[in-house]
């Protein structure tokens, strides 16, 4: 049984020069290279500032962390932990969001992965 890369490699020897190239473009990405794509494209601007809000919010966690252990007075208590929840749930949520947005892109690219061998595909049978 042939394995995912001996199938890879069966592609890229039929293909051309400039169809190897542009299957190449669409090889496996790393994370770094999946978080990095969340900063191009249509949505980059909403991805940078929910990015930003983020990490604003995580400080907003450690602060509040911070002076839940810190304080002995019942109200205090009750509202930093409150704090702490609210700004750890909602880094939680736009990391959420991010990884879905990776996921998103990582099926695109696969998707155009696939149409490239479908073409390239039709164009052998074509020959024939």
């Amino acid at each position: 049984m042939k394995t995912n890369e001996d199938i890879d490699q069966m592609i890229k020897e039929a293909l051309s020069e400039d169809e190897k190239e542009l299957f190449n473009t669409y090889d496996e990405q790393s994370l770094l290279q999946k978080f990095g794509g969340l900063f191009h494209g249509k949505m980059k601007w909403l991805n940078a500032m929910t990015f930003i809000v983020q990490l604003i919010m995580f400080g907003f966690a450690i602060y509040f962390g911070y002076r839940f252990f810190g304080t002995t007075d019942n109200t205090e208590l009750f509202r930093f932990g409150a704090g702490f929840f609210l700004t750890t749930l909602s880094v939680t949520m736009l990391k959420m969001y991010h990884w879905m947005e990776m996921n998103k892109n990582t099926t695109i690219r696969e998707i155009k992965r696939l149409e490239l061998q479908v073409s390239v595909l039709a164009k052998s049978f074509h020959k024939n």
